[in-house]
């Protein structure tokens, strides 16, 4: 039995932004112990640091599988991730050990909503180009071809998966004067009314868009859903955006695409794996943008994420309510 008053033991993968280190302190219920570095904590010092833990805050990046959560121990009550992605848990073995799970949605709409949108502009305008022929003295004389891109006036914008950032995005598209707007998943949104989204099967919205944007969830049917058969319906004038799961597409039949010139370019903010190794084939290419992972890379939004996280987690470890508690 826990003696009254003794603190309960929280293990955090990693630093976080300190608004989250505030609140967990100021509670006064836990001793938290800390990964404390910005790079990913090694596999052994989580399994050490879990040991006897009720809370685990973590981050995409730490897989917490039955591994992590036996070396946690019976006490582990609450895991909190700070992320909107859960893909990095084994909810089946987290479910049969009856632990709940918080994470951190809508707090990183707008943010990932932002750079989505700069990274479709960016790409389609071909800005990183711009910027290199500046630095290495490609910049001449005007020339009426060159380095010129797509526009979103008059385009048609395909969006795969229209959920709170799917919308956001089309929300901030609109106002460039896209003259359709196209949609595919599970079901029609009512929500889409408010941007004139059309619902239409994938297959449509593929040979039908002039930008693809992918911000549906990775789940077992959309992994690799981007492959070979999928770019070879897409306009050869198409620009191609991911700022959902790397997984979602498939790397090699990308590269093919964007080198044959099958499609215009392509933008990433996510990767198979992240970090993309340096000597990857798609950075060889002028015509794919590649980020690294930073849609909520924003300093209020990531506070907000940390304050969520740290909420989550003190609602888990008291048995009370989580702010943001996954149900599966």
């Amino acid at each position: 039995m826990k003696a009254v008053g003794e603190l309960m033991k929280v293990f955090i993968t990693r630093r976080i932004p300190h608004e989250g280190m505030k609140i967990l302190t100021a509670a006064g219920v836990c001793e938290v112990s800390q990964w404390d570095s910005d790079e990913p904590v090694p596999r052994t010092e989580l399994l050490k640091g879990v040991q006897g833990a009720q809370g685990l805050l973590c981050l995409l990046s730490d897989k917490i599988d039955a591994e992590v959560l036996d070396a946690a121990g019976p006490n582990l009550k609450v895991i909190s991730t700070m992320s909107v992605g859960f893909d990095h848990m084994a909810l089946d073995e987290i479910k049969k050990r009856g632990i709940r799970v918080g994470y951190t949605p809508d707090v990183l709409t707008d943010a990932t909503a932002e750079l989505t949108v700069a990274l479709l502009l960016a790409t389609a305008r071909r800005l990183p180009e711009g910027v290199e022929e500046v630095k290495n003295g490609g910049w001449s004389s005007w020339k009426p071809l060159w380095l010129c891109g797509y526009g979103l006036s008059g385009s048609t914008v395909g969006i795969i998966g229209l959920g709170r950032i799917g919308m956001a995005i089309a929300q901030r598209l609109m106002p460039f004067g896209v003259k359709r707007l196209l949609y595919s998943g599970r079901t029609a949104k009512a929500h889409a009314a408010e941007v004139n989204g059309e619902f239409v099967p994938l297959d449509s919205l593929v040979s039908e868009s002039d930008f693809i944007v992918v911000t549906c969830s990775l789940t077992p049917e959309t992994q690799g859903l981007c492959n070979e058969a999928f770019f070879s319906k897409m306009k050869k004038t198409a620009v191609f955006i991911n700022s959902s799961r790397g997984a979602v597409v498939n790397q090699e039949d990308l590269y093919k695409a964007l080198s044959t010139g099958q499609i215009a370019a392509a933008g990433l903010d996510v990767t198979t794996p992240e970090p993309l190794p340096t000597n990857h084939p798609l950075l060889t290419l002028k015509n794919c943008v590649v980020l690294p992972h930073i849609g909520s890379a924003e300093y209020s939004t990531r506070g907000v994420m940390s304050t969520l996280a740290a909420r989550n987690l003190l609602g888990g470890l008291q048995g009370s309510d989580m702010p943001s508690e996954l149900s599966f």
